[in-house]
């Protein structure tokens, strides 16, 4: 039980995570989260608000048990699997978020600051989480795939789209985290 509980190194998890991507491409399939939300909007019928949503859902039900697997898996990972119920964050990292008024950083997996109850109920963080959530959504549509398509589908198969995704993606995080993130919080 030891070793599930620890972090797996690099030639348990990478072997593992290629042999996932080879049978992927074996059945004819992309590895992605994204899509899923516009299949349930399909299903949901969307269609008949937009012709984006047009598509037959059917061929993609693969990805709908692979999302709720995600969500099985995670369940048992964090109630069943976990040492500790937080991250270890280095000290100079939890002292700058200690600044920007994030009291209890490293000791959940989301800040309470942002995902609480409370705070979700406030107009900063209803707001916080729309905004975030809309541009998501537009910017892995926009983007052709999120970054888990992209980082290990799309640059396993050699994509320049998907590379330059990637690209985007650190310099959005890099923004997000040195500029936005400053102003919202601090």
């Amino acid at each position: 039980m030891d070793f599930i509980l620890q972090p797996w190194p690099w030639y348990v998890s990478g072997p593992l995570i290629a042999m996932i991507l080879f049978l992927f491409f074996y059945f004819g399939k992309n590895f992605g989260v994204s899509t899923n939300l516009e299949t349930m909007c399909t299903m949901a019928g969307a269609g008949k608000v937009s012709d984006y949503f047009k598509k037959d859902w059917k061929e993609r039900y693969w990805a709908i048990i692979f999302l709720v697997g995600l969500l099985i898996g995670g369940y048992i990972a964090i109630n069943y699997l976990s040492a500790t119920p937080g991250i270890d964050l280095n000290p100079t990292t939890i002292s700058e978020l200690a600044d920007l008024g994030f009291i209890d950083a490293g000791m959940t997996y989301v800040p309470n600051e942002v995902f609480s109850i409370e705070n979700m109920l406030t107009f900063k963080g209803f707001s916080i989480l729309l905004i975030a959530g809309v541009l998501i959504g537009f910017g892995t549509r926009y983007a052709g795939g999120c970054t888990s398509g992209h980082a290990i589908t799309g640059l396993s198969s050699f994509q320049l789209p998907s590379l330059i995704a990637i690209v985007g993606f650190f310099i959005g995080g890099l923004f997000m985290t040195w500029v936005l993130f400053p102003l919202i919080f601090g």
